[in-house]
């Protein structure tokens, strides 16, 4: 084997080792953040009233990692169909690194049916760039009866 190639070698087993300690690093965007799961809701100082309502459940919520930050998506159930323009609604960071998101929603114009719950789903996202996630420990979307987190 030539001197070059035992060079080649050595650094491609010292980078491939080097890996097993990148999976477990902040810098990997894909330990960003977890799954999500319910939490209670955070009680947050009155918001200016734009006419849109809370999503009566937030069913999903997920944290995926973007080139340069995040995209928060989530899954709200509405009472009945017609629900539209759905939002994540930033709030002011906590003092714990808590970044609450409210699913805002406008409610129909006129009289709708329930139908199926599929039907009156609504989903929506935000991208998050990785400026405003840097001091971030928990994602929160919150709608009027539950809400749901993603730690890191």
């Amino acid at each position: 084997m030539s001197l070059s190639r035992r060079h080649l070698v050595l650094g491609l087993a010292v980078a491939v080792a080097g890996c097993g300690g990148l999976r477990q690093s902040k810098l990997n965007p894909f330990n960003w953040f977890r799954k999500s799961e319910p939490r209670e809701t955070i009680v947050l100082p009155e918001a200016k009233e734009d006419g849109r309502i809370l999503a009566e459940v937030v069913m999903s919520m997920s944290v995926e990692p973007m080139p340069g930050g995040a995209i928060v998506r989530a899954r709200g159930q509405m009472p009945v169909q017609g629900y539209w323009s759905a939002e994540l609604v930033p709030q002011p960071l906590t003092e714990g690194g808590t970044l609450v998101y409210e699913f805002r929603v406008f409610p129909p114009t006129g009289k709708t049916a329930v139908n199926t719950p599929q039907s009156r789903q609504v989903d929506v996202a935000i991208y998050i760039s990785n400026v405003k996630l840097e001091n971030v420990r928990e994602i929160v979307v919150q709608g009027a009866t539950n809400a749901r987190a993603s730690r890191r």
